[in-house]
């Protein structure tokens, strides 16, 4: 069988499985879309522990937006679209919620912001971890520093825009998450994603999750605040499937609901090789593009190969976490030295380490392939050329593909 697979924004690389290696080719679920303008304002209508938009807003004097960046696919377009039906888009102002990633590029401006970017440019600002002023908030029940961006907090109503799907620590991105870690502080962002590095911190996870933990804590510090929320869910062809509004844990409860039907997708059983792609946007970089390797891990049997699929557009992402996964040629090694002191982007060095204590992690990037190689990555041309030596050393392999391996979680039924 030959197979397509999404490589960056527009490539394709044809692949030979032969019919009896392969278990399956998976997706997030298809399910049926209404018309996204519909599914939008049926539910900013509709809105959950509110009567209405109008009546969040009445008497609102520093109205803040808060919006994902355009390393997300959250069609943030699409609801300032709704929005500007129902108010004057430049009565607010708007933080990119970048956490610690970097600035915007035009491109990915106008992306988020759409046909209102002209009209609203003035009044956009991006969060910059580093630089940005925040607020302390006290320290959340696992010793993290709260300190977000002091626009945020100091609002007086506040808009939180978001998707929502299953994240590989935090559980689930959404909700919470635009605001710790999307508008916090650097010294918080690290602290909280230390916590990454525990075992309760895992894909679906929310009970019990420590990283989710220090995100709740940090809205239960202006729980006086008046805060709506717009959570999408969308399809694997990036459609808008759901949309939930008004408060935020309850918008975030139900749209979870939502992203499980989506997202988790059953298997029949293992596999010796599990080929994860990052498709484009993730794959702008490998400290993004590491999503793919571990929810591909949960299709994996123990002792095989997981490859990496993804261009890595802007590089590496993280000097930090490439220079630990690179101390040692034994992943053990590894993960004892993360363990000695944490900075941020470790965990995703420790989340990529674990997995190569049990298995091989190969990589089809346009990185150096010293590069990958001294990472404990064997680098390939192409998927096919890894296919290829995969069934060379087991003729009888089992394969499984992930096409959108960022967002996917795979279950063995």
């Amino acid at each position: 069988m030959i197979v397509d697979i999404k490589y960056g924004k527009d490539e394709i690389q044809k692949t030979e499985i032969p019919d009896k290696n392969l278990i399956g080719i998976f997706y997030p679920k298809d399910v049926t879309c209404g018309s996204p303008d519909e599914v939008i304002n049926e539910s900013i209508d509709n809105p959950i522990g509110y009567d209405s938009l109008d009546e969040f807003l009445n008497g609102g004097e520093d109205i803040v937006f808060i919006v994902n960046d355009g390393t997300r696919p959250t069609p943030t377009a699409k609801v300032l679209d709704a929005l500007s039906k129902r108010m004057d888009l430049r009565k607010a102002r708007y933080i990119i919620a970048t956490g610690n990633h970097r600035d915007m590029t035009p491109e990915e401006y106008d992306f988020v912001f759409g046909k209102h970017y002209d009209e609203l440019k003035d009044r956009i600002i991006c969060h910059n971890a580093k630089e940005s002023e925040c607020v302390y908030l006290g320290n959340s029940k696992n010793g993290t520093p709260m300190e977000i961006n002091r626009v945020a907090v100091d609002s007086d109503r506040l808009v939180i825009i978001t998707s929502v799907e299953p994240h590989y620590f935090a559980g689930y991105t959404g909700g919470r998450k635009s605001f710790l870690p999307g508008v916090a502080s650097f010294r918080t962002i690290e602290a909280n994603h230390r916590l990454a590095m525990r075992p309760e911190a895992q894909a679906l996870a929310l009970d019990g999750n420590p990283v989710h933990e220090d995100m709740m804590d940090a809205l239960e510090q202006v729980k006086g605040k008046k805060i709506f929320s717009i959570q999408i869910v969308m399809d694997r062809h990036q459609s808008i499937y759901k949309c939930a509004s008004g408060d935020l844990n309850g918008a975030f409860k139900t749209a979870v609901g939502w992203a499980e039907e989506v997202f988790c997708v059953p298997i029949p059983e293992k596999a010796d090789m599990v080929i994860s792609v990052a498709p484009y946007p993730m794959d702008v970089d490998l400290y993004q593009s590491q999503k793919a390797l571990d929810n591909g891990k949960w299709a994996l049997k123990e002792g095989g190969k997981i490859v990496m699929v993804s261009k890595c557009r802007e590089g590496i992402g993280h000097e930090t976490f490439l220079q630990q996964l690179s101390s040692s040629k034994d992943p053990k090694i590894v993960l004892e030295n993360l363990n000695k002191e944490y900075k941020l982007g470790y965990h995703k060095a420790a989340k990529m380490a674990e997995i190569a204590t049990w298995a091989d992690i190969w990589a089809v990037t346009g990185l150096d392939k010293k590069l990958m190689s001294d990472a404990n990555m064997t680098p390939f041309d192409t998927v096919d050329d890894a296919v290829k030596e995969a069934l060379k050393e087991n003729k009888d392999a089992k394969i499984i593909i992930l096409m959108d391996g960022s967002v996917t979680i795979p279950m063995v039924n």
